[in-house]
């Protein structure tokens, strides 16, 4: 279950306990989407909802009284574990092993489009063609990103641009990226590489500066985030070798120890979806490191160790290792970095 999938779950509630009556008449506060995230410290469950806190004023209750409702109508649903209440009204909703599972073999069904939907269809959005190195890369990745939510967008010459029409404003109008300048790029390619120089611009949001450090960026170490992820991807793929050569195959299947993991590949399909809508590249690098960072704590556990036989245990753990890689790779081919498997 994917966080748009479990938001349309807790729409369904607040619909049916507002067509029985059970919150009252409350107009038009029947959202059309819900947020669900990740549980804040403290908080339990696999994601969290704090609509009861929005419906409470609708409604003339406690927000408590109001999560309970919802509660026990989101609770026994499909793909649902457990709903618990936690803090002033917060619902944390755990979701069923199985379901979990099945994002892996989603991942790894469909590597190439993990992510990937159809939240932006029907919109358009045409970018000016621009000179400067940063807004021209930046461009072009916010393009990819709006093509993965299924958004039309291209990139116009100069020549097709009136200058009066220019601006940022609404789809279908001819928009302007302009990343805040960033002096001394000239010859930075030249110095690190085009990957390094990429992630070194998209790393750092539109408004920010990024940093270049010429020292930094070519460091092959876990210091560098982008040797980190790089790293993290040929680690999976070196897990598969290795579990090859062990004699079995990934297998999806629980992996109660990897639920961070698997969290962070559930949440990617909204740091795309964001990404795309808040035309912000950075949103995906700063979650591929998070990918990468809980794989390489999670490798060790992958393969047997010493005699060791191979259980179902490393089958699961080696194909939630395998979907953590696809997403790195794939992240980093929207950002129109190479993700080599050897390092």
């Amino acid at each position: 279950m994917t966080p748009a999938e479990l938001s349309r779950t807790v729409v369904r509630a607040v619909r049916s306990a507002v067509d029985e009556g059970a919150l009252g008449a409350i107009g038009g506060m029947v959202p059309e989407t819900v947020k669900v995230e990740r549980p804040r410290p403290g908080g339990g469950g696999d994601y969290a909802s704090g609509i009861a806190l929005k419906l409470a004023a609708a409604t003339g209750r406690p927000p408590r009284e109001v999560a309970e409702v919802l509660r026990a109508r989101i609770a026994g649903r499909p793909g649902i574990a457990l709903v618990e209440i936690s803090g002033p009204g917060f619902l944390n909703i755990t979701l069923e092993r199985d379901v979990q599972c099945g994002v892996v073999r989603q991942v790894l069904a469909s590597p190439a489009a993990y992510g990937y939907g159809d939240a932006l269809r029907g919109e358009a959005y045409d970018f000016a063609a621009v000179a400067e190195e940063r807004a021209r890369i930046v461009v072009e990745v916010v393009v990819r990103l709006l093509r993965s939510q299924g958004a039309a967008a291209r990139i116009v010459p100069e020549a097709e641009v009136e200058a009066e029409g220019v601006r940022e404003g609404a789809p279908g109008e001819v928009l302007a990226v302009v990343p805040c300048p960033t002096p001394g790029l000239a010859g930075l390619v030249g110095l690190v590489g085009g990957d390094a120089a990429r992630w070194a611009l998209l790393r750092a949001a539109r408004h920010d500066r990024p940093r270049i450090d010429v020292e930094a960026l070519l460091a092959q170490r876990e210091s560098n985030p982008l040797f980190r992820v790089r790293y993290a991807y040929s680690r999976s793929r070196a897990l598969t070798r290795n579990a090859l050569q062990l004699g079995f195959a990934a297998e999806p299947g629980a992996v109660p120890e990897g639920e961070r993991l698997l969290g962070l590949l559930r949440d990617h399909l909204g740091v795309l979806e964001g990404a795309a809508r808040h035309r912000a590249p950075d949103r995906l690098a700063r979650h591929l490191e998070a990918v990468a960072d809980e794989l390489l704590r999670f490798q060790h556990a992958v393969l047997p160790l010493g005699d060791e036989k191979p259980s179902a245990a490393h089958r699961s753990r080696l194909a939630l290792a395998e979907a953590a890689g696809t997403v790195l790779a794939g992240g980093l081919s929207l950002l129109g970095i190479d993700a080599p498997e050897l390092l």
